[in-house]
């Protein structure tokens, strides 16, 4: 099954920094609300592709980012949600 990355803040200025950073870099990341089954915390995150894991972890490492971790979690794509007829 597919799986969605997250990376994972403590607030929400680390994740907008980081994703300046990323998008000057050419990589991919898209701000998403953080999926409650993943953290309580701050309430942005960051979608990656799987595909450009290691040189996002780079861009964090060079660039001294707080995050409090990068997780996954199935692609759960409901058709019918928020359908009301």
């Amino acid at each position: 099954m597919d799986r969605i990355f997250y990376i994972l803040f403590e607030n929400h200025e680390s994740g907008l920094r980081l994703h300046k950073l990323l998008r000057a870099s050419g990589l991919k990341a898209t701000i998403s609300p953080t999926p409650r089954s993943l953290s309580k915390c701050c309430g942005i995150s960051l979608i990656i592709d799987e595909s450009e894991l290691e040189k996002v972890k780079n861009v964090i490492e060079e660039n001294n980012i707080d995050i409090l971790s990068i997780d996954s979690i199935e692609k759960d794509i409901n058709p019918n949600r928020d359908r009301y007829c």
